[in-house]
């Protein structure tokens, strides 16, 4: 594994000690790829995930930073369907920069609530 995995994954550990999703307010976790980025909403205390979305179904050719904010905007919708107004946010060891962060202000912007 390289230093900077290492590095995620040692940040992730230290987020999913102080965050837990629930019912009410479920955990939105993102995983980033090279070529896709995905959102889920998770109940931690049953497991379930709620609301899911990814740029897999989206077949634009744009840049990764405009499929994240679109993925942002889905979930939103999708977490608005489910009755879900505010989240945790877990950006998964990832640092708050480019593509999550494209992808959080889009999920604001659509009414989610973090």
């Amino acid at each position: 594994m390289t230093d900077r995995i290492q590095r995620r994954l040692k940040i992730k550990r230290g987020i999913r000690t102080k965050i837990s999703g629930s019912a009410v307010r479920p955990r939105m976790t993102v995983f980033r790829s090279n070529k896709q980025i995905y959102v889920q909403l998770i109940n931690d205390l049953s497991g379930l995930t709620l609301a899911s979305a990814s740029s897999l179904s989206l077949t634009d050719k744009v840049a990764k930073k405009e499929l994240a904010a679109k993925v942002g905007e889905i979930v939103a919708k999708k977490a608005q369907e489910a009755g879900i107004t505010e989240v945790v946010f877990d950006r998964n060891g990832y640092l708050y920069h480019g593509r999550i962060k494209e992808l959080a202000d889009a999920a604001r912007k659509g009414g989610l609530k973090f």
